[in-house]
Formats: structure tokens, sequence, C-alpha cells
């Protein structure tokens, strides 16, 4: 029974994606990751953020160029390629950031920080409407951990909103992978239909609706964890594809603590709280 509820756990980390806790990423990485991603002709690859004080910066080697703020005036700025050997100046981060947040393409959905999503999965933003999607392609998800699709993203200053959310699983199905005698899908959907509360959350999360529709080919990581546990019985044919169809809502609430929130997170400090027979422990 041991070996199936860590199998359980393994699948339970997919579907909680939507609604999992915070993590922290600086404005920085959130602003040059959308930049790779949208202006590919600039900034071909992606490339690790370097700290030379007073600068966060990355190069592009293959356009020679460098992209960076200055964190002692909160500036932009690019050097190189068709901007030449002196900085220029784009506009403040903040002001980027806001444009990145109104811009609807991966990495700029205001309500969700997606600076490490997976490839293949697409964003879209309509009024308090995210749809997430696979476009119904089964992407590969080489590492369960780092499942994030619509995480709240971090906050530099306290906003004082509060938000329930709840996530529901409209549909299912694992393919590749029979357990006789045991119905893992049932708990797997029966672990994800649980709520969340988020402390200090940002206003544009406030009364989000999150669409899914994905197909996540989990070979890579369902092998790795059944190496270590040989259940008796269990039949794998791969590939194993998890499809899975929810809506994850929120909704704005007085005090976290008073909800029957399963687990409790704060997107300004970090702190997170689990219900633990009606009272909430601090973990985090």
């Amino acid at each position: 029974m041991k070996r199936l509820i860590l199998l359980t756990y393994t699948f339970a980390l997919l579907i909680q994606m939507q609604f999992s806790f915070a993590t922290p990423s600086s404005d920085t990485d959130k602003l040059l990751n959308w930049a790779e991603k949208n202006f590919p002709q600039f900034f071909p690859s992606h490339q690790v953020t370097q700290n030379i004080e007073p600068w966060l910066f990355r190069f592009y080697p293959e356009t020679n160029v460098y992209a960076g703020i200055n964190k002692n005036d909160q500036n932009v700025y690019v050097l190189g390629g068709p901007w030449g050997n002196n900085p220029t100046v784009i506009d403040t981060l903040a002001n980027l950031i806001n444009q990145v947040d109104n811009s609807g393409s991966n990495g700029g959905i205001a309500a969700c920080d997606t600076t490490d999503v997976i490839s293949g999965v697409f964003y879209s933003q309509s009024g308090n409407v995210v749809s997430v999607t696979s476009n119904g392609q089964c992407i590969t998800a080489p590492d369960l951990s780092k499942t994030n699709l619509c995480q709240v993203p971090h906050q530099t200053t306290a906003s004082g909103i509060s938000l329930l959310g709840s996530n529901t699983v409209t549909s299912s199905n694992i393919t590749g992978l029979e357990i006789p005698g045991f119905n893992l899908l049932d708990l797997v959907n029966t672990t994800a239909n649980v709520k969340h509360c988020t402390r200090n959350a940002p206003a544009a999360t406030a009364n989000l609706v999150v669409n899914s529709d994905l197909c996540l080919d989990i070979t890579a990581p369902i092998t790795e964890t059944l190496a270590g546990l040989p259940i008796p019985g269990i039949a794998l044919n791969p590939p194993v594809n998890y499809f899975t169809k929810g809506t994850y809502t929120s909704t704005v609430v007085d005090d976290c603590f008073a909800t029957d929130a399963t687990t409790i997170s704060d997107a300004f400090t970090g702190e997170v709280w689990v219900n633990q027979s009606g009272s909430f422990v601090k973990v985090k």
C-alpha cells in the first residue's frame, strides 16, 4: 500500500499544478524569459541570469547582445547587436513588467507565473478567464516537480487580498499504465479536488477562472518512480499519457484562516500553512 500511495502522490503533482504554491521568481527573470519567447531575433536562446553588481543580465552569444537591469536605477538596458557599443535604456523595469503582464503571451499572463512552464503549453487570457492548453498534443513532462502552469506570481509588497481557490477535474484519463484491483485515477482526482487559499495575492488573480485542457507524456518520471517500486502485477505500456480537463476558480475572502482550505500560502512572505484536523500549522 505504501508503494501505491507514493505512486498516487506522483500523479497528484500533475493535478495540483494549477494552484500550487508560488515559487518566487524575480521580475528580471520574468522579463528576460518573456523577451526570449517574443523576440528570438535578438534573444535566440535561453541564457542564465548573471549577477555582477549592480547588474542582473543575460548575454546572447548568437547575436552578441546583452540585456539586463541596473539595480541602482531600476532601468532595463540592452547592449550590442543593433544597439551598438553603448548601453541603451529601454524603459523602467516596473513599466516593462506591467507591459508583460498585460501582453497575453507566454510569460506575460498577469495572473500566472509562467517563467518555468513546460515547453508546448500555451496560454491565453480574456478578461478574468485564463486558458491553458497543449493544443491537442501530448507534450513531454520530464520532471513532475516543475509542472508550473498557473502559479500565483511572487509579490514584492503586501496586497492585503486573500483568495480562496478550488480546483475541479471535469475529465481525466491515464493510458499506458494499469494496476490490477486499484483505481488509481479515482484516487488522483479526489486528491486534486481540494481548496487552497492565497494571502497577499495580486489583484489580477481576484475572481480568476483557469480552464485547462492538457495531455502530458509522463513516461519518463513514471518509469523512474516504478523502478524503485516493484509493484506486483503492474502493467506499463509506454507511452504513459495523462489527459486532463479542469477548472480552477478563485474568490476573494476576508481571512484565509477562517476558510476550509487544505493549504494556505502567502505570495508576499512565502509562508505556507497546512490544515491539520481543522487547525492551520505553519510548515514554511
